[in-house]
């Protein structure tokens, strides 16, 4: 190979007159310092030298000529082969910096990213807790992000959820799981040259003994005797809503509670899933994304395709008057996302009347206890009804039931509707002092 004092005036001319192919030139006065030019005329510094303990050379890319000058170079140089002698591979100290400079974001795609490992609406989660509950850490690398940082944002949340106004002790521990899950993926995909992880260990092992205490999960659903006062203040509620967004999220809550549905599954409801015709028993939505399964038609009770009819016309009226195409969404928004995300608002009014802090979750198990409880529908239906795995599931459930329509439900389905409302009633009367008796069956 050609070896060239590498001078500017030097570089300038060789890298003018191009070639063939790349041409590796040699500085005549540093050893293992040398400038590689392609045929286009782009020039290139190079260090090379051997690791000590090894017999193998290496070959580094400094930078390009222009960006970097002769004498900058050469200095840069100098380190590496420093670095040489004290067997230290410069290759293996780049990756590893740019493990270390990972950032929570990169993690963060990099996880939801991965093809057919999570559901859409989990990925949504994952991103909506990452983007609002940890938004000042997204450009962090996620090596600087410590156990006292993950313990003070916990109390944060904890104590004045994401505004700073009211606790969210239950946000608070589900955004650390999420932070959790994405530290044990780090620790797994980013590693050093030698192998070992670029985290030793997970920071949000902090909450092991500070975790927000929530009560047995069995327990947090409304009680028997405020269901109709509960149901009543959502009816009522939607009387008068704030605007288009507060409406949104009270009819939500009231799906939730009509069907059983997870959040996101009725959040994310579309009118294309929703059949609605004149008889009620064939009346339905559908569920694509589930949480675990194949998707499955549910029935829909009376009182829910009030609801959403009530919803429907609202919408083509709104579409009519503002000669706008109506949202695809059942529950719109004016959000970014288009639909509404959560029902912070209806559900601090259910907090409130319920006497103990719920979630929209709390509202799927609601339904189950009113399924299974007051309505005695057993649990094998009920599960299909919550869009769980029937725990007695079967050989003929599994070979010969169909279990993706579930239309043959609509009469437990109802049953239910009937008793929250019928429980309504009794509320309204109560509070106008009536005294109101079970009679018996």
């Amino acid at each position: 190979m050609p070896q060239l004092k590498l001078t500017k005036t030097n570089i300038d001319r060789v890298a003018k007159a191009g070639g063939k192919g790349d041409v590796l030139y040699w500085d005549r006065d540093a050893k293992g310092f040398g400038l590689r030019v392609t045929p286009t005329g782009l020039a290139k510094f190079i260090a090379q030298g051997r690791v000590r303990g090894t017999n193998t050379d290496v070959r580094v890319t400094i930078g390009s000529y222009g960006a970097w000058t002769v004498d900058e170079a050469r200095r840069k140089a100098d380190e590496y082969r420093h670095q040489f002698e004290r067997g230290i591979d410069p290759r293996e100290v780049a990756r590893e910096q740019k493990a270390m400079q990972v950032t929570l974001q990169e993690v963060l795609e990099a996880y939801v990213g991965r093809p057919g490992k999570l559901k859409p609406n989990t990925a949504a989660e994952y991103r909506r807790h990452v983007e609002q509950v940890f938004a000042t850490w997204v450009n962090k690398p996620i090596a600087s992000i410590t156990r006292e940082m993950v313990k003070d944002r916990h109390e944060e949340i904890m104590t004045g959820g994401l505004d700073g106004k009211k606790a969210a002790p239950a946000s608070a521990n589900s955004a650390m799981v999420t932070l959790r899950i994405l530290f044990n993926f780090a620790v797994d995909e980013y590693r050093r040259p030698d192998g070992t992880p670029v985290i030793a260990h997970n920071p949000v092992g902090a909450l092991k003994h500070h975790w927000a205490k929530l009560g047995s999960r069995t327990e947090r659903y409304i009680d028997k005797g405020k269901v109709g006062a509960v149901w009543n203040k959502l009816n009522e509620a939607r009387q008068n809503p704030k605007n288009r967004d507060a409406l949104a999220g009270i009819d939500l809550t009231i799906f939730l509670l009509l069907t059983g549905a997870r959040r996101d599954e009725g959040a994310a409801l579309t009118w294309k899933r929703v059949h609605l015709t004149d008889d009620l028993a064939e009346c339905s939505w559908h569920l694509d994304e589930r949480k675990r399964g194949e998707p499955i038609t549910l029935p829909l009770s009376s009182q829910a395709v009030a609801l959403l009819r009530a919803r429907k016309a609202a919408a083509d009226k709104l579409a009519a008057d503002t000669d706008t195409n109506p949202s695809p969404y059942v529950f719109p928004s004016w959000s970014k996302a288009g639909r509404i995300m959560d029902a912070r608002s209806a559900m601090e009014t259910v907090s409130k009347v319920a006497g103990k802090h719920l979630s929209l979750h709390d509202l799927r198990r609601t339904f189950t206890n009113i399924a299974m409880r007051e309505c005695r529908i057993e649990k094998f239906r009920t599960d299909m009804l919550t869009g769980h795995k029937p725990a007695q599931e079967d050989v003929t459930a599994r070979n010969y039931l169909d279990l993706t329509n579930l239309g043959w439900l609509h009469r437990e389905v109802q049953q239910i509707g009937d008793w929250i409302e019928q429980q309504g009633r009794v509320a309204a009367a109560q509070a106008f002092g009536a005294n109101v008796v079970a009679l018996r069956a």
